[in-house]
């Protein structure tokens, strides 16, 4: 049985810092979170291929507790960054991060993907971490409210596991008409797609056929969006 020091220092904060795309941040989570201790190989990944404009308004889908918002966030001083979750304890260490990094133009606010998100809010990019084994029906609702809540000419980043990329390439060239494959690690694949100026918004839902499923590979490292 634990002793109450050991059970204290379980239940204190995580602490750590890692350096991204450049820049350095100090993190905090905890216990129950994605990749508490460290930040994953596909989120780094797909940190590193983001190109961002200071004043691009960015959205970090399925956020964890931050480390791509907070990329973003630092990339687009001028712009606003949000951080979506569905786990109400991710969205509590997002905002503790950006708080801890001074970074004023970011904050996370609790939403199952983008139910919560003020209908007005459009975004230059939205960027996730898909977990392995969302699943087609609403990694289709992601992609089709991801292209309706892009600005024109938005881009969408995307990192999976490399076993979804035909899945992936597909679904991206389905609903937003293009794909470009970024970078592939050993593990995992970075996508991006345009939302090309003068696309009409997409407004019915339809869910890939029944033999389009993605193929059942091991756990993504992403946060899994509520990534």
């Amino acid at each position: 049985m634990l002793t109450p020091e050991q059970l204290a220092h379980l239940r204190s904060d995580i602490e750590f810092s890692a350096t991204l795309h450049g820049h350095s941040f100090s993190f905090r989570s905890t216990w129950g979170l994605f990749s508490p201790r460290a930040i994953d190989e596909g989120t780094r990944l797909l940190a590193e291929a983001l190109v961002v404009n200071e004043n691009d308004d960015c959205l970090d889908l399925g956020c964890g507790y931050g480390p791509l918002g907070l990329v973003l966030a630092a990339l687009a001083p001028k712009g606003q960054t949000l951080m979506v979750d569905k786990d109400f304890v991710a969205v509590e260490f997002s905002n503790k991060n950006a708080r801890i990094n001074r970074l004023d133009n970011a904050r996370a606010l609790l939403s199952n993907g983008f139910d919560q998100i003020p209908p007005k809010l459009r975004f230059d990019i939205i960027a996730s971490n898909i977990p392995a084994k969302v699943g087609k029906e609403l990694l289709s609702l992601y992609l089709h409210d991801a292209r309706n809540r892009l600005k024109p000419g938005g881009r969408l980043y995307l990192v999976t596991v490399s076993g979804l990329r035909q899945f992936m390439k597909r679904n991206l060239e389905e609903v937003l008409g293009n794909y470009d494959k970024l970078k592939q690690g050993q593990a995992y694949t970075v996508a991006l797609a345009v939302k090309r100026r003068g696309s009409p918004p997409l407004t019915a839902y339809r869910a890939p056929p029944a033999d389009d499923s993605p193929p059942d590979p091991p756990r993504s490292s992403g946060p899994a969006p509520s990534p």
